[in-house]
């Protein structure tokens, strides 16, 4: 079960309106910002809302950012929300890109994957599941061809390296030697 409360805060002078959302399955207290911009408060069933305020006031540096960023970026973001048409054109066009790339960077790598979905994440722009299943965000249809490919290797190295460790990024700058640069444009939009 879980709840939900509209709330507000004072940080460094601005007020800042926040979904209070308390979960039963959360473990710890979560943060997390929108592509609207709205601030988003996971907690768990014991923790207290003066704990929330106290943790909000650690993070203000951070949650201004964060917003100030997403604030300067407006509706020219790729993150912005399409609607339903456009939708389906660039969930198609994502697949037909994620089965072609995804094909091609497996035969180098010489890895098998089990199935591609393309679905309309928030916040990731790609995932690898246990199961060998790799999940793209339907906007990579909107990027440049470099970005694509960065992605694409990225979940797909995953296959092999479920983790971040250096053995996994040294199997993604096999063919992606310009990762680093990829993954900072990338936060960037």
């Amino acid at each position: 079960m879980s709840s939900t409360n509209f709330c507000q805060i004072e940080l460094s002078d601005a007020a800042i309106n926040y979904t209070l959302r308390t979960s039963n399955r959360a473990r710890n207290l979560r943060l997390t910002i929108n592509l609207d911009g709205e601030l988003v408060v996971t907690k768990p069933w014991l923790v207290s809302t003066r704990q929330v305020e106290r943790f909000m006031q650690q993070k203000a540096g951070w949650i201004l950012k964060k917003m100030t960023a997403i604030k300067t970026r407006g509706n020219n973001s790729l993150l912005a929300n399409v609607g339903a048409a456009d939708y389906l054109k660039y969930k198609e066009q994502a697949r037909a890109l994620a089965i072609q790339k995804v094909t091609d960077f497996g035969q180098i790598y010489g890895l098998g994957y089990n199935r591609i979905f393309i679905r309309n994440q928030k916040t990731r722009w790609g995932s690898c599941s246990a199961q060998k299943n790799l999940n793209y965000n339907f906007r990579i249809a909107l990027l440049p061809e470099r970005l694509v490919d960065y992605i694409i290797v990225h979940e797909l190295c995953h296959l092999q390296e479920l983790n971040h460790s250096q053995r996994f990024w040294a199997l993604v700058g096999q063919e992606i030697p310009y990762y680093k640069e990829a993954r900072k444009e990338l936060r960037n939009i």
